[in-house]
């Protein structure tokens, strides 16, 4: 390893130890609302038990997280926010074309006036 590297990486590392020490207050800080979790599952029109099951969650974590009792973080948190700008890859991304499809049908019965809880469509995990 290159001594500037090595140095900026040993710096990286004390600023995150001040950060945790609380001597130290982080750049930058993402939060992630309960009703915003709530608006992505309802995109991807997935019932909590769905949602939870293709994001690899337990239910009792999803309903912590929508009921704002816990926040996500780690690779739960990444994939949320990438599900609330573009549901639709993520629903391929995890399900294959015919998750997307089932994706889109909802997206579509929203545009037409159709409430989401009329008949949501379900996605299916595997294939």
């Amino acid at each position: 390893m290159k001594d500037d590297a090595f140095r900026e990486l040993v710096a990286s590392v004390r600023q995150a130890g001040r950060i945790r020490r609380g001597t130290l207050r982080a750049s930058r800080t993402t939060t992630f609302r309960p009703a915003d979790v709530k608006a992505v599952r309802g995109k991807l029109g997935a019932s909590q038990s769905e949602f939870a099951l293709m994001i690899g969650v337990s239910v009792a974590t999803l309903r912590n997280w929508e009921q704002g009792r816990r926040v996500p973080d780690g690779p739960a948190l990444a994939l949320l926010r990438v599900a609330a700008k573009n549901p639709q890859a993520v629903a391929e991304a995890l399900h294959g074309r015919r998750g997307a499809a089932y994706q889109a049908a909802a997206l579509d019965g929203e545009a037409n006036g159709q409430k989401e809880s009329a008949t949501p469509p379900r996605l299916k995990r595997g294939r």
